[in-house]
């Protein structure tokens, strides 16, 4: 089988890349893959057609694109040229490649050309929602259109959690709702292996005998980071904040001006460093303020056998439970959250036996064998079916 994947941004940097990059590898183990992205980074064993981008445009930004520009900030000037390129390089995969099936990641804009590729050449395509993409649906009238009339081409619509289903069903339309399945982000455990030697990260960060509270992700109002700023003051340790994007500046001002002396900014950091960092931290907290539709992030430290403290916004209670494997936090509350990260970081039994259950967690439900292995079967339900319909055995044995 040919899989043909449409990916809008870089591989790396974001949650959505992360999810697009490891899906596209666990399933290019037992079939034939390409991607179209705008990224140069090639991927071992998948074709690549690199998108080269006259203006980039995110969601909410993204560290690898640092002065790009936000959809709901762009013209229609600026829309149309990515437009174009983004059409130009996929009809040429498509013509290349010969799919069998599509599968495209975030609502828009790449949908709308899938939508014109299942006309043109009666090719099914399959749409994940990351979610970073609803904020735009919701705050810019100009695409919801466009994207309803390309969802109703869709086969399958596929949320990262039941929070991003519910929040998409309020931005869109609930007429999808007998093509949505939820299918979560995954991690790919031979990167995180039982133990990782940390004495590196000891060296180059000034940590040794150290507690190390951390965050990771990209630095906007969304994440909530000046509340765990706000708390580092009453936090036993130091809290390492590893990650970039438009408020890295602010963050920096606040802790001068609070004048905490325990906050490290790491940067942007990426592969076997921000995984060594994983390993070597105590706690992991991910203070959001917005519904975070998978977190990624929260599935990374738990791999790495480190237990989270989290706020319950969007789909981070399908890998989190209170007390069990990690600690929840009202949302913009500093002061519960040094209260919470200083319980596990003087409670050494306790942080111990919740970053094992964290692990076992993602073993028993978030691996990307089991994720792959879903999207494998919708791939074969539907691969090159131009009416959307299920094969039926005997179609299914002649192919």
């Amino acid at each position: 089988m040919k899989v043909l994947y449409l990916q809008m941004f870089p591989l790396r940097g974001s949650g959505s890349g992360t999810y697009a990059r490891e899906l596209a590898a666990e399933v290019a183990k037992n079939n034939e893959v390409a991607m179209v992205v705008p990224d140069k980074n090639t991927l071992k064993g998948i074709k690549t057609f690199y998108v080269n981008l006259p203006v980039k445009i995110a969601f909410t930004g993204h560290p690898e694109w640092p002065d790009c520009k936000l959809y709901t900030k762009v013209d229609g000037k600026d829309l149309s040229a990515n437009y174009l390129s983004y059409f130009g390089e996929i009809v040429k995969a498509i013509n290349e490649f010969k799919p069998d099936i599509i599968h495209v990641h975030h609502l828009m804009p790449l949908t709308w050309i899938a939508r014109f590729i299942k006309i043109a050449y009666g090719l099914n395509f399959i749409v994940t929602v990351h979610g970073s993409e609803l904020p735009t649906l919701e705050n810019d009238k100009r695409y919801p259109y466009l994207t309803q009339e390309a969802l109703s081409k869709a086969v399958r619509i596929v949320p990262n959690s039941f929070w991003t289903k519910e929040w998409m069903q309020k931005v869109l339309s609930k007429e999808f709702k007998d093509k949505i399945r939820v299918i979560p982000g995954g991690i790919d455990l031979s990167s995180f292996p039982q133990q990782i030697d940390t004495n590196k990260i000891d060296k180059k960060y000034n940590l040794d005998g150290k507690k190390l509270v951390m965050f990771s992700g990209k630095l906007t109002k969304y994440k909530g980071v000046k509340y765990l700023v706000q708390a580092a003051k009453n936090i036993d340790g130091i809290v390492g904040i590893t990650g970039d994007g438009p408020e890295r500046k602010n963050l920096e001002s606040l802790a001068k001006d609070l004048k905490v002396n325990n906050v490290k900014f790491f940067g942007y950091l990426n592969g076997k460093e921000l995984i060594q960092i994983y390993y070597r931290a105590d706690v992991c907290v991910v203070p959001s303020v917005w519904d975070e539709p998978l977190g990624l992030v929260v599935l990374e430290a738990m791999a790495a056998y480190t237990p989270v403290v989290v706020t319950r916004k969007g789909g981070i209670p399908l890998m989190v439970k209170d007390k069990y494997n990690g600690l929840f936090v009202r949302p913009r509350n500093p002061k519960e959250i040094a209260e919470k990260v200083n319980f596990l970081l003087h409670n050494d039994s306790a942080r111990i036996k919740m970053g094992n259950r964290a692990r076992q967690t993602v073993e028993e439900k978030f691996t990307w064998g089991k994720i792959a292995a879903k999207y494998e079967r919708m791939y074969q339900e539907f691969r090159k079916n131009p009416f959307g319909k299920a094969q039926d055995k005997t179609q299914a044995v002649k192919q």
